[in-house]
């Protein structure tokens, strides 16, 4: 039997890390709305393969209580394959897909922007990626994948494409950081563990789409 404490785990992208906007947000609104749900953001390793590793390691610590994930841009490739590998739902925002193919253009010497960490791609990050590669997912209804046309770093209709069946959300404009993430959190959180009782606030009343019930 899962344990009733659902936990959430954000798997940012390449370059990214744990204090990146979308994953703060998240971290701010269920401390807010829903503590009792444990947040898990991992500050992954610089490396695809390596960072698949990380976060498998980190999913079989908590495979007895309920789990959903979310993902951004290389995050959104990492959790197909956790969903795939060990269920539960996935939201992806701006997924990449195929990435052993932008790869290519990234190799060479770079520096995360939060952890200052120094590292370099070379042609085996790629072949490593390459052996990663994902088809379509065989159950796309565990997903829901939040796509905006402005992408300026991956085209969006190759998710779209690629999770055709799933849940999709396709906005005009935006970015690949996507505009206006903020939006959905209510929403993910009931997609990945179902209605759910959020906190009170101080008076005692339950707080319920933002309004106070007393």
């Amino acid at each position: 039997m899962k344990k009733a404490q659902p936990v959430l785990i954000y798997l940012h992208g390449f370059l990214s890390s744990p204090q990146s906007v979308k994953a703060t947000q998240v971290r701010q609104y269920l401390a807010s709305q829903y503590p009792h749900i444990r947040l898990e953001v991992p500050q992954l390793a610089n490396f695809p393969a390596a960072a698949l590793a990380q976060a498998r390691e980190l999913v079989k610590r908590y495979q007895d209580t309920y789990l959903g994930f979310i993902g951004s841009s290389m995050g959104g490739f990492l959790v197909t394959h956790l969903v795939n590998e060990f269920g539960g739902k996935g939201v992806l925002v701006n997924p990449a897909v195929d990435p052993h193919l932008l790869l290519c253009d990234w190799l060479g010497e770079h520096q995360n922007p939060y952890t200052k960490e120094k590292f370099v791609l070379g042609p085996p990050h790629v072949e490593e990626l390459q052996a990663l590669s994902l088809g379509r997912p065989t159950e796309p209804d565990r997903f829901w994948v939040l796509l905006q046309e402005g992408d300026e770093t991956l085209d969006y209709r190759l998710a779209a494409k690629r999770y055709a069946g799933g849940r999709l959300t396709v906005e005009p404009g935006g970015n690949h950081a996507f505009t206006g993430f903020d939006r959905y959190l209510p929403e993910l959180v009931t997609f990945l563990f179902g209605p759910q009782k959020q906190a009170t606030n101080r008076a005692g009343g339950e707080i319920i789409a933002g309004h106070h019930m007393s």
